[in-house]
């Protein structure tokens, strides 16, 4: 049985010397460069991998010092302290000896204690009331996801005009079914579209520099959604002097807060 196009994309070859082989993936290709979602997913895995870690991914920071080139790169991740129930990671990507993304991680043996939602999940229509968006964009990352959008979507028209904000939320799965993983997740937590063009309509050069997630899912919580759909809400805060930041929830159907998630991206007037 072929494997799914996700799991061919994040899959890394360990080496003698404990770091990863990995390749950067056409079908999750974006404008200039692999879609940051999937290369996230890829630093995550080589933790995910490491026959060290222990526990699971609670937060995680992904900067993105350069575009991957594309073909092959060196994942090199390494616990840098472990403790009772907590383990900090560095990781580093490098393609011909030159660094072009560094991340942290943060796994943790999780435990029962009271837990609470205060993110109120949004009143929205259900995933039948609407349809998805059309795959065929020049981009092919986008074509990986089945996407149905609320609002917030690519602009109609690219005229300039400011649309008074730049909230997106959409319903998203993967567009060939699978179950969600903490891999998967990272890479879904980087689905929206930039707030600059959502907000502007107007197609400026953009790029993320940096993307923290937070998992309040536990493993239990994954294996349930399976593959279902994620409800994705985004906004940013702050476009100024060429940097815009946005903050992003993603829930399953049962209204389970899975992830939240910050980014930093750079724009060019």
């Amino acid at each position: 049985m072929a494997a799914h196009v996700f799991d061919d994309a994040v899959a890394l070859a360990r080496q003698a010397d404990g770091s990863f082989i990995g390749q950067t993936s056409p079908a999750y290709a974006n404008m200039v460069g692999p879609y940051g979602g999937i290369t996230a997913a890829q630093a995550l895995n080589a933790v995910m991998q490491h026959p060290d870690r222990l526990g699971e991914p609670v937060s995680f920071t992904v900067n993105f010092a350069a575009a991957l080139a594309e073909g092959a790169f060196v994942a090199v991740a390494r616990p840098a302290r472990t403790n009772r129930s907590t383990q900090h990671w560095i990781v580093e990507f490098l393609q011909q000896g030159q660094t072009v993304l560094t991340a942290t991680a943060v796994t943790a043996k999780r435990r029962d204690t009271w837990s609470l939602n205060e993110a109120v999940f949004p009143t929205v229509p259900t995933v039948e009331q609407l349809s998805p968006l059309v795959r065929n964009a020049p981009m092919a990352w986008v074509n990986r996801y089945e996407m149905r959008y609320i609002t917030g979507s690519f602009p109609q028209a690219w005229d300039g005009e400011d649309s008074g904000r730049s909230l997106s939320q959409l319903w998203v799965r993967d567009a060939e079914p699978r179950a969600l993983d903490f891999c998967s997740l990272t890479a879904l937590a980087d689905v929206f579209f930039p707030r600059v063009y959502v907000r502007r309509s107007k197609r400026v050069p953009i790029g993320t520099v940096s993307m923290t997630v937070y998992y309040h899912a536990d493993q239990g919580q994954i294996s349930r959604t399976g593959a279902g759909y994620l409800l994705g809400q985004a906004q940013a805060q702050a476009f100024r002097n060429g940097f815009f930041d946005h903050t992003a929830q993603m829930w399953n159907e049962a209204g389970e807060l899975l992830v939240t998630s910050h980014q930093l991206v750079y724009y060019k007037e």
